[in-house]
C-alpha cells in the first residue's frame, strides 16, 4: 500500500483547477448510454470510482469511447439498449455507481448481479432495495442479506410514491432512474434537499420531472436525447485545497470552475460562518449548474461553529476536510445528524476521530457526530486512511501543520476521486 508525505510549514499560493465533479460525471456517463444520440462529457473525472461506472455499461454493451484525458463520447443505445453482461458487474468501490446502476438495471428485461471490492461489499444497500422492490423488481443481497452482490431481475415496474426516511441523493436517483422504465409516474418526497444533480440532468436529456420544494416527479414516456454535457470541477474535492489554505499560515488560492449548486455549497456557507475569507467569483452557469472561482485566503481567526440539521445533507462528504478545519478554530465545534457518515467508505465517525487524534487533536465521537476542541497544535504521528480517499485528503490537509514526519498510509485511495491531488499541493507550496 503506498505511503506518502507533504512538505510542512509551506504556504499555498496560486490559481488551479480540481478534477471534474464525481457525481455529475458518474451521472452523465449513465443518462448518455440510455439515451438516443450522442452525447459528449467534457471534464470527465478519470477517477477509479467513475471509470467502474464506465467499465458496468460497456460490460452490457454500451459504446463508450475515451477520446481525450477527460472528453468522452458516448452512442446511446435508448432506454432499452443495454444488454445482459456475461459476466458479475463490478462497482469496484463506488457506492454512487452501485446504487444508481440498480435504479437502471431494475428497469432491463434480464438478470443482474453487481457487486464491488471488500469495503462495498460492506455497506448495508437496505435503502435502495427497499423502494426499488416496491416498484416491483426482485432484488435481494448476499445470502438474503442487504449486502453486495445484489442480484436484480427488472422489468415491469411501476410508479410509485416513495418518502425517503433519510435524504440521501443516491437513493433518490435509484429511484428516479428506476421511474424512467415504469408504468405511471414515480414521484420521491425528502425530508430535506439533497444534492440534485439527477434530477437536473434528467431534464436536460428530456425527461419529464417536476420539481416542487422537496418532492420530485418523474413521468415516464419521453426517449431521452444525447447531450453535450461540461462537468464543473468537484467542490468535494476543492473542499480539501480550500480546507489546507484556511490553515496554513500566508496562504492564498484561487480554484477555478468549481460547482457550486446550493445543494453542494454547504462548506462555503459552513466556512464563512467560522470567520473564513472566502469568496465566490466569476459565476456562470453550465447546463443548469452554477460554477464560479472560489477565492481563499488564510487569516488566522477561524471560529467553532455547530453544524447539524438540514446543513448535513449539503455537505456531508465534506466533513472529513471540515473537521480538520475545526482542530484549528477557537472553541468548540460540534457536528450532529450525520450518522450518515457511518456507513461511507469507512465508519467516518470513528475513523477521523481515531485518526486525527494521532496528530494531537481533541475529537470526541457521538452517536451522530462529531465534537471538536480547538485549536490544538498538531504534531507528526504514523496514520492511516483505512482505504477511505476522503480520509486520506483529510490527514494530508492535517499533515501540512503537524510536522513533515507525518507519514499517511494506504494513499492509493485518493485516486478513486482526486488523482493529482499530491501534484496539485505541491505546485502550490
Amino acid at each position: 500500500m503506498k505511503q506518502s508525505w507533504i512538505k510542512h510549514g509551506r504556504s499555498l499560493r496560486g490559481t488551479l483547477r480540481v478534477p471534474g465533479d464525481k457525481s455529475i460525471s458518474h451521472r452523465a456517463v449513465m443518462l448518455g448510454a440510455i439515451s438516443q444520440g450522442t452525447t459528449l462529457v467534457e471534464n470527465f473525472l478519470m477517477g477509479r470510482d467513475c471509470l467502474s461506472t464506465i467499465a458496468c455499461l460497456k460490460a452490457m454493451g454500451a459504446h463508450i469511447s475515451i477520446k481525450d484525458d477527460n472528453l468522452l463520447e458516448i452512442k446511446g443505445s435508448g432506454l432499452k439498449g443495454l444488454r445482459p453482461p456475461l459476466g458479475v458487474l463490478d462497482a469496484g468501490n463506488s457506492g454512487t455507481t452501485l446504487r444508481l446502476l440498480s435504479g437502471i438495471l431494475s428497469g432491463q428485461g434480464f438478470k443482474t448481479v453487481i457487486t464491488g471490492d471488500r469495503s462495498l461489499r460492506k455497506r448495508p444497500m437496505d435503502r435502495i432495495i427497499k423502494p426499488l422492490s416496491q416498484m416491483g423488481a426482485n432484488i435481494y443481497g448476499h445470502d438474503g442479506s442487504c449486502y453486495p452482490p445484489l442480484t436484480i431481475e427488472g422489468g415491469n415496474l411501476r410508479g410509485i410514491e416513495y418518502r425517503l426516511p433519510v435524504a440521501s441523493a443516491q437513493v433518490k436517483s435509484a429511484v428516479l432512474l428506476a421511474g424512467l422504465f415504469a408504468r405511471g409516474p414515480t414521484r420521491v418526497i425528502e425530508p430535506v434537499p439533497s444534492r440534485n444533480h439527477t434530477e437536473l440532468m434528467l431534464q436536460s436529456f428530456g425527461a419529464d420531472v417536476t420539481i416542487r420544494e422537496n418532492s420530485i416527479t418523474l413521468k415516464p414516456g419521453p426517449q431521452l436525447t444525447g447531450q453535450h454535457v461540461k462537468v464543473p470541477g468537484d467542490i468535494s474535492s476543492a473542499a480539501f485545497i480550500i480546507t489546507a489554505a484556511l490553515i496554513v499560515p500566508g496562504s492564498e488560492v484561487i480554484i477555478k470552475d468549481v460547482g457550486i449548486n446550493n445543494t453542494r455549497r454547504g462548506i462555503i456557507d459552513v466556512y464563512r460562518q467560522m470567520g473564513a475569507d472566502i469568496r465566490t467569483v466569476n459565476q456562470s452557469y453550465w447546463g443548469g449548474e452554477p460554477v464560479a472561482d472560489i477565492h481563499v485566503r488564510y487569516t488566522g481567526n477561524l471560529k467553532a461553529t455547530e453544524i447539524k440539521g438540514n446543513t448535513i445533507p449539503l455537505l456531508i462528504d465534506e466533513i472529513p476536510a471540515i473537521t480538520v478545519a475545526a482542530c484549528t478554530a477557537h472553541g468548540t465545534t460540534v457536528i450532529k445528524d450525520a450518522a450518515e457518515l457511518k456507513v461511507k467508505e469507512t465508519n467516518r465517525i470513528d475513523t477521523l476521530a481515531a485518526e486525527l487524534n494521532k496528530l494531537g487533536t481533541g475529537i470526541r465521537t457521538t452517536d451522530d457526530g462529531l465534537i471538536i476542541e480547538g485549536p490544538r497544535p498538531l504534531t507528526p504521528a504514523r496514520v492511516d486512511s483505512h482505504g477511505d480517499h476522503r480520509m486520506a485528503m483529510a490527514l494530508a490537509v492535517a499533515s501540512l501543520v503537524a510536522g513533515s514526519q507525518t507519514v499517511i498510509e494506504n494513499t492509493d485511495c485518493i485516486d478513486i476521486s482526486f488523482p493529482n491531488f499530491f501534484e496539485l499541493i505541491k505546485k502550490l507550496q
